[in-house]
């Protein structure tokens, strides 16, 4: 200790050899804020606002019975394809209830242009006189699916549980409507699905909405908490 060091009241300090210093800590990296990855949203409900106002048009009679086809084009590229891509889109923002949403939706929408294409150029070779079974047992296939469906999100909003619910609705009245031969059932079931492509309308406002910096809209309670 030096004689300089005393007088003028300082406290030596001794440094340690390097290998010896105590490390110090990296201050915390600053918190930043998730990438925007978009939402899938923007995508699928306009694509299936799109199938729906098509098919519930044709099935009140817009287009004569005999042009039922007349959705095919919408159906089968816009909405079929356009579901696809917001299940991949969701699927890899790892939004697996989204992504099993589009993709349930994507499948049936194919598959409705499918079998009304392969039952108009008889694709599967079944007759005439069957094709009315044959449009029962796509009914009853996809309403088991879509009540499952139903059950499996409700604890989502109320707005996604009243479209599922209606999609149930319009299945059961289309396919009451085939059964029974009713051109007053298919017709109910083409307003309600107009009625839940105007739910879907408003989901996707709410969509568009946060994606252009405004406020959410208020979608409801989910049917179970928790």
């Amino acid at each position: 200790m030096s004689a300089d060091a005393t007088a003028s009241g300082q406290v030596p300090t001794q440094r340690l050899p390097a290998a010896q210093e105590p490390a110090t800590e990296a201050p915390p990296a600053a918190a930043t804020a998730p990438p925007l990855l978009g939402d899938p949203s923007a995508l699928g409900l306009p694509c299936f606002i799109a199938g729906s106002v098509s098919l519930g048009l044709a099935l009140i009679g817009v287009v004569p019975a005999s042009a039922i086809g007349a959705a095919l084009p919408i159906i089968l590229t816009a909405t079929s394809i356009g579901l696809f891509l917001a299940t991949i889109w969701s699927a890899s923002l790892g939004q697996t209830a989204v992504a099993s949403v589009f993709g349930i939706f994507a499948g049936f929408w194919l598959s409705y242009a499918v079998l009304v294409l392969g039952l108009t150029h008889n694709w599967f070779g079944i007759a005439p006189a069957s094709a009315q079974a044959a449009q029962e047992l796509f009914l009853v296939a996809w309403l088991v699916v879509m009540i499952m469906l139903t059950l499996a999100t409700l604890r989502l909003p109320l707005a996604f549980t009243a479209v599922f619910a209606l999609v149930d609705l319009a299945l059961l009245l289309v396919f009451l409507g085939v059964n029974q031969g009713s051109t007053g059932l298919l017709k109910a079931g083409g307003y309600v699905a107009l009625v839940f492509a105007a739910i879907g309308v408003y989901l996707y406002f709410n969509t568009a909405a946060l994606a252009t910096g405004g406020r959410a809209l208020p979608l409801g309670n989910p049917v179970v908490r928790g």
